[in-house]
């Protein structure tokens, strides 16, 4: 701002307004043969985030504003191009550029997104639009903000609140190395994963049968997948089975197959998973969700390397490397009688045990730029970093659902996301909330309290939709069925 601007003055004509040595008369539009020439309206210094710069030739549009920036305190410098609006900034560093897109083709506001990225400290881009249709071109073309026309005092206070808050808040550098391109990595420098690691080594050279344990959402599969990826039958099938997901009088023909005619409905031969994964590796989620009698054959199976089909006569002979998993303690199924003891014996040969994702550590922001990475490609966006809140927000989160949860909110924050930061407003309102269970002092909470409450709050959250808040959970819909029995919910 020049040091001798003196306060704007109102015109006595209708929406006219008058600076030292310029009139700004709204029925006539700026020259752009002179691009250098802006005007502003000055006030007492309020930062960065109160220096605003509107591009464009709209006079009623900058009435609006002009009138808003006022009563907030906010300077405000209007200039009629896009070659005046950077020799404005080369000279002033503002905390908005707000552009109108009125008569403006859409490449023009690209250009702005590009140019404005490029900045040390970038201003954040406000797209102000007349029609619904821009609006819309307009969002897609991922401008940090859009104001309607008419400007609403409303909207243009709480845009200048949240600008401010944005400027004043630290933001934490994304890690750069936590992005890959492997359709199937396993993120983490925990210590706790340590362990994870050498068993997946000692394990895959070999055919031994593994038992993998851990939380829903830990990444029980990823693990199979890398046992069965690092061994020697890589080359061949990797079949898989949520027995939770199959009614258990579907679940043998799902595993065994049948002939044709073997029951009514069989109209056709059926080949099941046993078979298909024959010379792979077959992974079985759930195992303890199978009946008795069910687990007994499979353990047949795997001793005598064949199976029988349903209303089949002869065996078939099947060669599997069979991985399986459970999110319960084995010896708490085996106890209660949820699982065969000399199944379990067969199947824990080798053990792996996944923390949780509470208890990883670091890995939680490792795992969160990797996301982040993943879904910034995926959508056409780039980020940089979170805001320390928002990272807060992160970490008091109990992570019901584990890393599966956390991909599912970062995904949803990658979405709503109008800039290169993850912010609080772009996380589950509820968590900011001070009922919130993170909130709440784990000295007075078991864990079976913390779980009944967020299972109960997300459930309200959705309705009662047991799908939807089996998704946002990172449970099985039969899992979180069985939680809301067990907690009465």
């Amino acid at each position: 701002m020049t040091d001798n601007a003196q306060p704007i003055q109102d015109d006595p004509r209708p929406g006219g307004f008058r600076t030292p040595g310029v009139f700004l008369d709204p029925a006539q539009p700026l020259e752009h043969s002179r691009p250098e020439r802006h005007e502003e309206l000055p006030v007492q210094p309020n930062g960065r985030t109160k220096r605003l710069l509107v591009v464009g030739e709209d006079p009623a549009v900058f009435r609006e504003v002009a009138r808003h920036a006022r009563a907030e305190g906010a300077t405000l410098h209007r200039v009629a191009s896009r070659t005046a609006a950077v020799r404005a900034m080369a000279r002033e560093d503002f905390g908005m550029v707000l552009v109108s897109l009125s008569g403006q083709r859409f490449e023009q506001l690209q250009w702005w997104k590009e140019m404005l990225r490029s900045r040390p400290r970038p201003p954040r881009l406000v797209a102000i639009v007349r029609e619904p249709a821009l609006a819309v071109e307009a969002a897609r073309m991922g401008p940090v903000e859009l104001l309607p026309v008419p400007v609403e005092r409303g909207r243009f206070s709480e845009l200048l609140r949240r600008v401010g808050e944005t400027e004043s808040e630290a933001v934490v550098p994304l890690l750069n190395g936590a992005s890959s391109n492997d359709p199937f990595p396993i993120i983490s420098q925990s210590p706790r994963m340590l362990s994870v690691f050498q068993r997946i080594a000692q394990v895959a050279p070999t055919n031994a049968n593994v038992l993998i344990t851990g939380e829903p959402g830990t990444g029980k599969e990823l693990v199979a997948r890398m046992i069965h990826r690092l061994g020697p039958r890589a080359g061949a099938p990797f079949v898989t089975l949520k027995c939770a997901e199959v009614p258990e009088h579907l679940l043998e023909s799902e595993l065994f197959g049948h002939e044709e005619g073997a029951a009514p409905g069989a109209a056709s031969q059926r080949i099941g998973r046993f078979e298909r994964a024959s010379g792979g590796t077959l992974f079985l989620d759930g195992i303890g969700d199978a009946s008795p009698a069910l687990q007994g054959k499979i353990l047949r199976a795997l001793q005598e390397r064949e199976i029988e089909r349903g209303g089949g006569a002869n065996p078939v002979g099947v060669d599997v490397h069979l991985i399986a998993a459970s999110n319960d303690d084995p010896a708490e199924l085996v106890a209660q009688g949820r699982l065969r003891d000399d199944l379990y014996d067969c199947l824990s040969v080798v053990t792996i045990h996944l923390p949780r994702l509470a208890d990883r550590g670091d890995d939680l922001f490792l795992l969160t730029s990797h996301f982040l990475a993943e879904f910034g490609s995926r959508y056409g966006k780039t980020f940089t970093g979170v805001s320390e809140t928002a990272l807060d927000l992160l970490r008091q989160h109990e992570w019901s659902g584990n890393v599966r949860e956390l991909r599912s909110v970062i995904e949803r924050a990658a979405i709503a996301a109008d800039g290169e930061v993850i912010r609080p407003e772009h996380l589950p309102d509820e968590w900011r909330r001070a009922e919130s269970p993170a909130s709440l002092p784990h000295a007075i909470q078991t864990l079976r309290d913390v779980e009944a409450h967020h299972i109960a709050h997300v459930l309200a959250l959705t309705g009662g939709q047991i799908g939807e808040a089996a998704r946002i959970l990172g449970l099985h819909r039969n899992t979180l069925t069985r939680k809301i029995r067990q907690y009465q919910l």
